[in-house]
């Protein structure tokens, strides 16, 4: 499909945006207490810029300290002070020839109790100890904060009424006063005008995603009974206010967009009746409309229904387009939707139907900030393979004092590093073409290094080949085959069928070796009697080098490749047992890749043992023992899967070592193993580290 109707100019009031290219709000984590615009954070967001995007619209900013703060390094428009950096930050992305939207929000009852009230404390301090508070704060946060927050011995965050808190968020939640929302509004239209004093180009209210503006839409966070609860007027009325107050304050022609929550997305969850549906957000849409807005950025569900706004893997591209197209029908003004596009000919597909005016590429520009140049200009794009690393390591991070990272694009918070290109074709060998060994590859090649990768085998990808195979995971291939293209416009060599040895890496005279071999699962001898050969891997079965068909198989280990091995032996209709020797299913993984997997595991009428430790293996039988109790359980059984996880290959290291090959570095698995982000953020590492 001819993608030019993506560099189509349109207008967003009296704004015209060049083409139909937005990087919408997203939170990494690059701003300070204060809320200000780091260096990083315009380094991060002029990259965007300069790689083409039309429109930039800030993270989340918050409109008020006390209550509103959704991180503690987050972008803020509560005071004077910000109009001027604000303005430095706009005056970056506008030599480009983009605009800046700022996006203006406030967490309600998703906020973290441990933010509450504590920000102008922050601030204070770190003034009065002149950054000694901060260095002390991420010393203390993560070991001291999740206890606080597990005791609920933290403020209570805050909502239109006191409801339930929200999932992931947790903690308490109250009632918001009569008064206290009098006082969210004017912070709302104060932020604005500050927006427009600072010269940004305009202002996006954050009413989607189960934060505080949506919250007064929905009947199952709003049961006031003043005027902001009960019909449907009056819970609009906390977003009319605001925006006409906007209005008044900052004029007709400065643009506002409003991010809306078009369906709660409850039904998915199986509970119809709790929140709004697409019907109801049709009719909020419409009315806003009525209210003067300049365009309607389509959204969807919250946090209680996570898996709905910022997808997993599994999800199709485009699933949730119809909720953008039924809005668009019912409005005169500019759509704005992300729709989980994941590639240029869909973006364009559903402008060209349609569906929505512009495409906002949110996670798409966080894995490539020149998306834009890069398919106008016929090159290779790096998609997004949804593995949310993005969100995990931004909420991970930001409790010592760190920002978000992005598995596929190593340069995100570096974009203000010196990338040197002083190889003058001097050879590096890479040893390994998995994710760290291509993305070191075409690292060195771009820094103009002479760049030669050795793989054993007849394909590249390594362990991404094995993290691709189970039910819904393809695009997880999508690396694998983005990483070649990159090294094939950077003119790496890469040899199949190739194994290294001391020899070999001698004969090419290298300035420096990549040691990216990866790893092999762990097969540990247990007690009993049995016959080796039958106990397999999570390896054996998603290589398929071992199709177990219609029987009942124990896998021990419930990480998530072991439930995923799990999921892809369901699907070949075995009967499957999972042990975990933790008191939880996935312990340390990620709560959306939970939520995703195990409804469609325990569809499949999947079994899990939590506190089971395995301890002897029969050719029929296993025997497991309770880790809190010391019963022992026999469980018969089939087939036997381990995924109990990985080690380093370490044997070609070692020969490599002995034989004196000289700057021997190693990254991904080989170093430590990992997943998918630290294969890549290693390799960036190694590459920039030679001179």
């Amino acid at each position: 499909m001819n993608e030019s109707i993506l560099f189509t100019p349109m207008k967003i009031g009296n704004c015209e945006i060049k083409n139909r290219i937005v990087m919408p709000p997203m939170l990494m984590g690059f701003s300070d207490f204060q809320g200000f615009p780091t260096q990083k954070l315009m380094d991060y967001y002029e990259e965007r810029a300069k790689g083409g995007a039309g429109l930039i619209m800030t993270e989340i900013t918050r409109v008020n300290d006390m209550t509103g703060a959704g991180a503690f390094a987050q972008l803020s428009a509560s005071s004077d002070k910000c109009i001027v950096p604000f303005r430095e930050l706009a005056d970056r992305i506008h030599k480009h020839g983009a605009k800046i939207f700022v996006q203006l929000h406030h967490p309600g009852r998703q906020n973290v109790g441990l933010l509450v009230g504590t920000v102008p404390l922050s601030i204070a301090s770190e003034k009065l100890t002149r950054g000694a508070y901060s260095r002390m704060l991420y010393k203390i946060v993560p070991k001291v904060g999740p206890k606080l927050l597990n005791k609920n011995i933290v403020p209570s965050s805050v909502a239109p009424s006191k409801c339930p808190p929200a999932y992931f968020a947790g903690g308490r939640v109250r009632a918001l006063s009569h008064r206290e929302i009098l006082g969210l509004e004017q912070d709302f239209i104060n932020a604005a005008v500050r927006v427009k004093k600072s010269g940004c180009d305009g202002v996006e209210l954050h009413a989607a995603h189960g934060y505080l503006l949506q919250q007064f839409f929905s009947p199952y966070t709003n049961q006031r009974t003043d005027e902001y609860g009960g019909s449907f007027e009056n819970r609009c009325r906390f977003i009319t206010n605001i925006i006409e107050g906007i209005r008044e304050k900052c004029g007709n022609d400065f643009p506002l967009i409003v991010r809306l929550t078009a369906d709660e997305c409850y039904s998915y969850l199986g509970q119809p009746n709790k929140g709004y549906k697409l019907e109801e957000g049709v009719k909020i849409a419409k009315y806003l409309e009525s209210l003067g807005i300049d365009a309607i950025d389509v959204s969807s569900a919250g946090y209680d229904t996570f898996n709905y706004w910022l997808e997993p893997v599994s999800f199709e591209p485009g699933w949730r387009k119809y909720m953008a197209k039924e809005i668009k029908s019912q409005v005169n003004i500019p759509v704005l939707a992300a729709n989980l596009i994941r590639s240029p000919e869909q973006a364009a597909q559903q402008i060209n139907e349609g569906i929505q005016d512009f495409v906002s590429l949110g996670r798409p520009h966080i894995a490539d900030p020149h998306w834009a140049n890069n398919v106008k200009e016929g090159k290779q794009v790096r998609r997004c393979i949804c593995c949310l690393n993005c969100i995990e390591s931004m909420q991970n991070n930001a409790f010592i004092g760190s920002h978000g990272t992005c598995a596929v694009n190593p340069f995100v918070g570096k974009e203000g590093d010196d990338f040197k290109q002083n190889g003058d074709g001097r050879k590096v060998i890479v040893i390994g073409a998995g994710a760290a060994g291509l993305t070191a590859a075409y690292l060195l090649a771009m820094r103009k290094f002479s760049v030669t990768v050795l793989e054993k085998s007849d394909k590249a990808g390594g362990q991404l080949n094995l993290a691709a195979a189970p039910p819904h995971k393809a695009k997880i291939s999508w690396l694998i085959e983005d990483l070649l293209g990159l090294c094939k416009e950077n003119n790496v060599e890469i040899i199949y069928n190739k194994e290294a040895n001391a020899e070999l890496i001698k004969s090419y005279d290298p300035i420096a070796v990549i040691y990216a071999v990866g790893s092999k699962p762990i097969k540990p001898k247990f007690k009993g009697n049995y016959d080796e050969s039958k106990i397999y891997t999570f390896e054996d079965i998603l290589t398929g080098k071992t199709d177990i068909v219609d029987s009942n198989v124990a896998v021990i280990g419930s990480g998530m490749t072991g439930l995923e091995t799990s999921e892809y032996l369901t699907e070949r209709n075995n009967r499957v047992t999972v042990f975990e020797m933790a008191d939880s299913i996935a312990p340390n993984t990620w709560m959306q890749h939970i939520d995703d997997i195990m409804p469609r595991l325990k569809a499949k009428s999947t079994r899990f043992k939590t506190n089971e430790e395995l301890i002897e293996v029969y050719d029929n039988k296993i025997i497991s023992e309770n880790t809190k109790t010391g019963a022992r359980t026999e469980t018969y059984i089939d087939a036997l899967v381990l995924s109990m996880g990985s080690k380093p290959e370490e044997n070609l290291f070692d020969e490599l070592k002995n034989a004196g090959i000289s700057n021997l570095m190693t990254i991904g698995d080989s170093q430590k193993i990992g997943r998918i982000h630290n294969a890549t953020s290693t390799a960036y590492d190694a590459v920039m580290s030679l001179d």
